[in-house]
């Protein structure tokens, strides 16, 4: 079974997961993912930030980690 995130998840937890995910932070303009921020910061906070629809980042992400399992 994939991994999956959440709103919830911490922005360094979905790195670890998957280090290819950064690419979607990237592609938003979360361009700091090694600061100090992601590592406390939840995907739905950084989006706050950054006026990102949060559930539909997690799905990209969740279906880029559910390809990974192919």
């Amino acid at each position: 079974m994939a991994k999956q995130v959440t709103k919830d998840t911490i922005i360094m937890d979905a790195l670890r997961i998957d280090p290819g995910t950064a690419e979607f932070f990237m592609q938003i303009g979360m361009h700091c993912l090694g600061c100090p921020s992601s590592s406390g910061e939840s995907i739905e906070q950084a989006c706050a930030v950054h006026g990102v629809n949060c559930d539909e980042l997690v799905d990209k992400i969740n279906s880029y980690l559910v390809s990974k399992e192919a």
